[in-house]
């Protein structure tokens, strides 16, 4: 690739149409980069098992319901934000997945911790029963199934370390589809 310009006011469309090519061309980076993040997880935290081994338990519990590949792919990302964003890592691994997912498998990620809530939040002094304020969206059920057979479930310290080896190519074709961004053009019918 030889684009060269020092500010996107100086570029052009041949520049756009190239890094664009050069992009699609090597998306698998896009994916290397997701799952590299997500085993940056594998650290103690406290917990009974590491936040990785949490996380694959979380996909396999799902994958094993039979839940579809985009679904098990979220199960897999739903806490990947804890390394940037403790305190809002639904949000972060929300962030990271809009572009790939459906909205009710978005709006699941980005609220898990809520509703996730009701098993814990009574230990910290907060509502267990915040995620009521939920209860008209029509996502409401998905999450809260999401969070009693996937999440809330894939603690167990007795279970051998799962692979991620099982996931990496469900990952890889999850975000391999652009659904929604910003920088896409939208199909016209």
């Amino acid at each position: 690739m030889s684009v060269k310009f020092k500010s996107f006011t100086e570029s052009t469309k041949e520049d756009w149409e190239a890094m664009g090519a050069y992009n699609r061309e090597h998306e698998e980076h896009r994916s290397v980069a997701i799952l590299n993040h997500l085993r940056l997880l594998d650290t103690p935290c406290g917990f009974p098992v590491t936040r990785f081994q949490h996380s694959l338990q979380s996909a396999e519990l799902a994958a094993e319901a039979g839940e579809d590949e985009e679904y098990v792919v979220c199960a897999l990302l739903h806490d990947i934000g804890d390394t940037l964003g403790t305190v809002n890592h639904p949000d972060v691994a929300a962030a990271i997945l809009e572009p790939f997912v459906s909205e009710e498998n978005l709006w699941m990620v980005k609220h898990h911790g809520i509703f996730q809530g009701l098993n814990f939040f009574h230990h910290i002094g907060l509502d267990p029963n915040m995620r009521d304020a939920y209860r008209d969206s029509p996502h409401f059920e998905r999450t809260a199934h999401f969070i009693a057979a996937y999440d809330n479930v894939a603690f167990d310290y007795e279970k051998p370390d799962l692979s991620l080896d099982l996931f990496e190519p469900m990952v890889r074709r999850v975000f391999s589809k652009v659904q929604r961004s910003v920088y896409t053009r939208k199909q016209t019918a």
